[in-house]
């Protein structure tokens, strides 16, 4: 043993460890989007894009006022736009290599050395512009660009050969978001090349970006029961250990629910049961826009949560959003108006929907497992959601200590940090109780000796005030009592 005279330190590792919490309502959404307008229009296919910002989403995949046929589109707009929140993860499947169509020739005026092709999708490493019968050069004689509306705006150089033009001739090839279908959108895994599509790609979030997923959404698809069960299987086991949930829309068109009174039946016949889902109905309105409803919720449900200290411990029921508007899902976008008495029959069936009170609110707080299930922890999808996000952030904070010795320190770092992590959010309260024990008892030796360790974790969320009741009685004694004060 060495010989020490003097004073000497030694460091321990700190007993607590501090906590890593995931984005609680991390939005990955799935969908078409105008990928012409992207930075790299070749580069935005099947590949998971991250933004914080409206600027960010519009260059990774592109972005213009057709939210009809690019539903990406909408959850850009809805995220940035209506509520102001982020991060968003954004897949986009439209493949402008297969997904497009020719343009035929068309005439266009030039004015001021500039004509502009009003059709929406053009590609524009694929035009052929001709001024008479000469075909120009891209960079030569003129450059390219879009406007406001994703329109192609040609503006020619004075030192080219179409300076003098009056008309241009264009062709080339446009994106056709019309070609993809639902399954383009579950994607796969295509074992010669390697690569994954679609809802595959949600695997790929947390490797990349070092955030789990909070909620899957892809709008209008996820009408599609076969979209919408793949979502919810997505929701589970992710990289083999994440939890989320996702928001599903229940079909408004006229096969679908037109009327409240139709929501039990296509909702059934939807197959729609999954605690891990959120089912809302029908499409929203915001003056001329219209919006799938699951875009509009996805992105309140994670503007909720940033504005609660990113804890999902609030529901999204009853929140204020900015809509017109409900309407069915048809050609003519039809108006519908239901009333608070409506609204709770389709709130009783497990889906979400909007009244108008003073203002349009979001309803409903079930998950689609409801009525199936009336356990809190899978009912009220606020509870759900806290479980999952618990159970994210655990799995985060610990993976560290994951073959440390299975010590007595080792299960006293666990156990302390967090009851002391439960006990800040009991104190701040959004949640009932958080305790974690170490019980001997689902530890037996065997397991120990095994290298396996079993805790025990309570919690507690509050469920929503969903019916608040007061009791109004008349009490003549006190008439008696008031009147007879009066008579001396």
């Amino acid at each position: 043993m060495a010989y020490n005279h003097g004073v000497r330190i030694l460091e321990n590792p700190t007993s607590l460890t501090a906590p890593i919490l995931g984005t609680a309502a991390f939005q990955v959404v799935v969908g078409v989007s105008p990928v012409n307008l992207a930075e790299d229009p070749y580069k935005a296919t099947n590949v998971v894009k991250l933004a914080y910002s409206f600027p960010e989403a519009s260059a990774a995949v592109g972005y213009s006022n057709n939210l009809k046929d690019y539903n990406l589109n909408q959850s850009i707009s809805a995220t940035f736009k209506k509520f102001a929140v982020a991060p968003i993860a954004l897949i986009n499947v439209l493949d402008p290599k297969k997904h497009k169509d020719s343009i035929p020739k068309t005439t266009c005026q030039v004015g001021d050395l500039q004509a502009t092709v009003s059709i929406e999708g053009i590609l524009l490493d694929t035009l052929v512009v001709e001024a008479g019968e000469t075909t120009l050069q891209a960079d030569v004689d003129y450059i390219t660009g879009f406007d406001d509306d994703g329109y192609a705006v040609i503006t020619l150089l004075e030192s080219g050969a179409g300076a003098e033009a009056t008309t241009l001739s264009v062709s080339g090839d446009k994106i056709d978001p019309s070609k993809v279908t639902k399954n383009d959108i579950i994607g796969g895994y295509n074992v010669s090349t390697g690569k994954e599509s679609g809802l595959e790609l949600v695997r790929q979030v947390y490797p990349l970006f070092g955030m789990t997923p909070g909620l899957l959404t892809s709008p209008g698809y996820s009408k599609d029961p076969s979209v919408a069960s793949v979502m919810a299987a997505k929701c589970l086991k992710i990289n083999g250990l994440f939890t989320c949930e996702c928001i599903v829309d229940l079909d408004s068109t006229a096969d679908g629910a037109t009327k409240y009174t139709d929501v039990k039946t296509v909702k059934e016949k939807s197959g729609f049961v999954s605690e891990h889902m959120s089912v809302v109905w029908p499409k929203v309105r915001i003056g001329d826009e219209v919006y799938y409803f699951s875009a509009l919720y996805s992105a309140l449900i994670a503007y909720v949560d940033a504005s609660n200290d990113d804890v999902p411990n609030l529901s999204a029921s009853n929140k204020a959003i900015p809509i017109t508007g409900l309407c069915l899902d048809d050609a003519a976008d039809s108006e519908i108006v239901i009333d608070q008495e409506q609204a709770n029959l389709v709130n009783s069936f497990g889906v979400s929907t909007a009244i108008n009170f003073n203002g349009f609110r979001s309803w409903g707080n079930n998950s689609a497992a409801y009525p199936m299930t009336t356990d809190p922890k899978d009912r009220w999808f606020c509870c759900r959601r806290f479980f999952s996000w618990w159970g994210n952030s655990f799995i985060l904070t610990y993976f560290q200590k994951v073959d440390d010795p299975a010590n007595v320190r080792l299960i006293e770092t666990i156990v302390d940090t967090e009851n002391i992590r439960g006990g800040a959010y009991v104190s701040a309260g959004k949640c009932a109780r958080a305790e974690i024990k170490f019980n001997m008892d689902e530890n037996p030796v065997t397991n120990l000796i095994d290298g396996k360790l079993t805790f025990h974790q309570f919690l507690t969320p509050y469920p929503p005030a969903e019916d608040i009741h007061n009791i109004l009685e008349f009490d003549p004694y006190a008439l008696e009592s008031a009147l007879g004060a009066a008579a001396t």
